[in-house]
């Protein structure tokens, strides 16, 4: 016999592979709609995940970018631990063996009137700033050379003289405690980041407008050539001790990615939620459309295809699904990205790149990484239902009705059993890096078993329901329902499976997000104990009271009690952000009244003993315990006012506004350990009868009024609420693509199981059962399958969100909370999946028993 020959190339075509390619095609002609659910899943999944990896990676570079350009060419920084420090120790530095050049800087983020974000205002000395960050250089008029020395005047970026409207020439109104510091705009910058809002001006300047006299921010050091500069930071930081800090670049880098990790990697893990689903979206089709095909190709063993073919025939299948998904996939999500930095900027709902304008940027590692995975789950997918295809006895295979022995395997419970126990195991295991990665597996390894599971559950659930309804003379359409789900369960699992997985994820998502946005809520509530706060500054650090602003607030006609607080920043780690020092009136034998402690706090006695010896109370958050180790009556040493002090650990609070610690302590021993008396915050109780908006007019007509900013608990609840909202507004995302995708799954499931029974509807006519009931039967069927797999998903649900809730969460980001079931939520989903079941099973019915009877069967005949 002569091969066909190509016209093309003239060589004889490979029949194999014209083969190959018809029953691919021809699979997918005859059920595209199941193909094509299975590539939006993938590509769905691909596209959340690298768009995520996208704007993260455009944002983190920008910011670090942004970092870096203001320390510029230096080898290392000088820092205090507590900011500010007393530039006495300049010349040391600047004089110190193996040092070429030492710049000092002033950094302050400034309080702008009228705005809620701070500008980051940097005093150098220009010449030596010159050497080391020429960036930063201000641009004079050349008729005014010499305003980079003026004391009027500052030099803004193009991106801070677009957010304050101000051009070269005109004035800018920043705000200093209570007052006004007015300034020249004198010019722009040699070069700054896109979208990086800083300003320039003289140290000295600097020092005497925002009343810093005396104070730097940090020294840049340049090296002699030949120092080794990590020696030299050793020897350097042990001669300083730990009231200072010295770090090179890549600390900078260290402290921003430790900052975003957590935050990063969790979007990153739930954007692969939609990768899952699609795995077994894939697995779900291939298996399908190996029962479907079982007899062809146990015709094709016959006439001589070997196991591998068939082996390689279905996993070519799954992967091109995968591989049509991932391309999609990588297309989407490099739209998503584009349009998400554009609109929204680089920080993801998180606040932690603000001040930046990142840009898209293609990521070739990340694209193949993400193509490879999103492949290679839909590899994963295909690679049980192609074994089954390999091992099938070609005489087995071609006899009608052993489409249920394909799935004998899925029912054994060993496997399924085994990952849900290890995965329960995992939850015992510690943080690695600070990341929940064994509490990542485990929620993997539950949603796998209890997946696996299904098949047994189906055939017991089934079982027993047909025996309890056995004696109530059922009618036709219920007894065959039943009697359907009951003696194939390999098949009802498959389709259960699109259900569990996709409504169990929806469950665990829920309720974790539910359980902290009401922790949240409850912790404000807590927290928010007067009537009005007031504070100098929607942002910024240089907007403060000093005690005579205080005594006048408290003195305003119907207040009754006023508390102060002042916050500052502590570094205690080079590689990590500083924590926030909160300075607040504090009563130590009952700290409970004004902080939300997540434990017992330390004993009377405890805290008398640590007295007597010289220790101060503290009270740390839980993020201290985590990530520095404090533990409950421990003694700490920690630089405030540029000495050392002793203090205890007095109790453990709850907080929620900053995951990278927190140190509260009583107002007095901050002022008097530190010489600060300013406070940036205060709340006001008021007297029985007073009205609040009255007080608040008496407070704007004080002469610093004007400097004010009043709030009450009610407006602080309604936007602390909104900027959770808009921080998980990536997760509520993915909770709807689960949501749809699952309806996608049931509907591709059910459309799929239903046409591959077209004979048996064909005989159930020929022995008087009309189309009416079978329509019937179908939807019943595919209320009874959703049912059962939202009862299960939900049990599945319910354990991945404990998981999420008291062991992801806190490692991740070091806060515990309550649990909190969203019933209502949960309810409309579960209606919404049960009537969507019952409708496709019902369309995909009318097809199937439209098909005449006659021909329905003649393949048994």
């Amino acid at each position: 016999m002569m091969q066909a020959a190509d016209p093309t190339t003239k060589k004889p075509a490979n029949p194999m592979r014209t083969l190959a390619r018809w029953l691919l095609l021809g699979e997918w002609r005859a059920h595209p709609v199941r193909a094509l659910v299975a590539i939006i899943a993938i590509a769905l999944g691909v596209a959340l995940g690298y768009g995520v990896e996208l704007i993260n990676g455009a944002a983190f570079n920008e910011f670090s970018a942004a970092a870096r350009s203001l320390s510029g060419q230096s080898d290392l920084q000088v820092r205090g631990a507590q900011g500010l420090f007393d530039e006495k120790i300049y010349p040391q530095l600047a004089t110190h063996d193996g040092v070429a050049l030492a710049s000092p800087a002033l950094e302050l983020d400034v309080t702008v009137p009228g705005q809620h974000a701070p500008l980051k205002v940097l005093g150098i000395d220009v010449m030596r700033a010159a050497h080391i960050a020429p960036d930063l250089i201000g641009v004079p008029d050349s008729q005014r050379p010499f305003d980079t020395l003026a004391d009027d005047a500052i030099f803004l970026s193009p991106a801070a003289q677009e957010w304050l409207q101000a051009q070269p020439g005109g004035q800018l109104a920043l705000q200093n405690g209570t007052g006004i510091v007015t300034l020249r705009v004198a010019g722009g910058l040699v070069r700054a980041r896109p979208g990086q809002r800083i300003a320039v001006m003289d140290i000295g300047a600097a020092q005497w407008r925002f009343q810093r006299l005396g104070k730097l921010s940090r020294i840049d050091i340049k090296l002699q050539q030949g120092v080794n500069r990590s020696a030299f930071k050793q020897a350097l930081q042990a001669q300083l001790a730990d009231t200072f800090q010295v770090s090179e670049s890549q600390d900078q880098d260290s402290r921003t990615n430790n900052m975003s990790r957590a935050y990063r990697v969790n979007l990153s893990v739930l954007a692969l939620v939609a990768l899952f689903t699609g795995a077994f979206l894939v697995f779900s089709t291939q298996a399908l459309s190996v029962i479907r095909q079982r007899p062809q190709f146990a015709l094709l063993r016959v006439l001589g295809w070997q196991r591998a073919q068939l082996l390689r025939q279905v996993l070519l299948e799954g992967s091109l699904l995968g591989v049509l998904g991932a391309l999609l996939g990588l297309m989407l999500g490099y739209a998503l990205a584009a349009t998400a930095l554009h609109f929204f900027g680089g920080d993801l709902g998180g606040g932690y790149f603000r001040g930046v304008q990142p840009s898209v940027q293609f990521d070739l590692p990340a694209a193949l990484f993400f193509f490879a995975l999103g492949t290679g789950i839909a590899l994963l997918g295909s690679l049980a239902p192609a074994l089954e295809a390999a091992r099938a006895r070609p005489a087995a295979a071609l006899k009608s009705g052993s489409e249920e022995a394909a799935l004998t395997r899925l029912a054994t419970p060993f496997p399924a059993l085994a990952c849900l126990l290890l995965g329960g195991l995992l939850t015992q295991l510690p943080p690695v890096f600070d990341l929940p990665v064994f509490g990542y597996i485990a929620v993997a390894l539950l949603l796998i078993g209890g997946i696996g599971l299904m098949p047994r559950v189906a055939a017991l659930a089934f079982t027993a329901l047909q025996r309890v309804m056995l004696g109530r003379h059922l009618s036709a359409v219920p007894t065959l329902a039943l009697a359907r789900l009951a003696n194939v369960p390999g098949q009802a699992s498959i389709a259960l499976g699109g259900v569990l997985s996709s409504f169990s994820l929806i469950v665990a998502m829920a309720i974790m997000v539910s359980s902290f946005r009401v922790s949240v809520d409850d912790w404000v509530q807590q927290l928010l104990s007067a009537d009005i706060y007031v504070r100098t500054a929607g942002g910024g650090e240089t907007g403060a009271m000093g005690p005579t602003e205080q005594q006048a607030l408290a003195a305003v006609p119907g207040v009754a009690h006023a508390t102060f607080l002042r916050s500052a920043s502590l570094a205690l780690d080079p590689a990590r952000p500083p924590v926030t020092l909160i300075a607040r009136m504090i009563d130590a034998g009952d700290p409970g009244r004004t902080l939300p402690l997540s434990g017992a706090p330390l004993t009377p006695a405890a805290l008398a003993s640590a007295s007597a010896a010289g220790a101060l109370p503290i009270w740390v958050s839980e993020a201290m315990v985590d990530l520095y180790g404090y533990r409950l009556g421990q003694r700490v040493m920690l630089p405030i006012g540029g000495q050392r002090h002793a203090f205890v650990v007095a109790g453990i609070w709850r907080d929620y506004a900053r995951q990278t610690g927190a140190i509260q302590l009583r107002l007095s021993d901050y002022q008097r350990l530190s010489g600060d008396n300013q406070v940036s915050d205060a709340a006001l109780t008021l007297q029985p009868g007073a009205d609040a908006n009255t007080v608040i007019g008496a407070m704007r007509r004080l002469p610093f009024g004007a400097a004010l900013e009043f709030s009450q608990p009610g407006d602080i609840r309604a936007t602390t609420l909104k900027i959770f909202d808009r921080s998980f507004a990536v997760t509520y995302l993915l909770e709807i693509v689960a949501i749809v995708i699952g309806l996608f799954g049931v509907a591709a499931t059910f459309s799929a199981q239903t046409l591959a029974r077209t004979r048996e509807f064909g005989m159930l006519r020929h022995v008087g059962i009309t189309r009416r009931q079978i329509l019937a039967m179908l939807a019943l069927e595919g209320g009874l399958l959703t049912a059962l797999g939202m009862a299960v998903g939900f049990v599945l649900g319910w354990s991945v969100s404990l998981i999420l809730v008291f062991i992801v969460n806190p490692q991740s980001f070091h806060w515990t909370m309550d649990l909190h079931m969203p019933w209502r939520g949960l309810g409309a989903v579960a209606l919404l999946l049960l009537l969507s079941a019952g409708a496709t099973a019902l369309l995909a019915g009318l097809r199937a028993v439209s098909i005449d009877a006659v021909r329905a069967v003649r393949e048994d005949w």
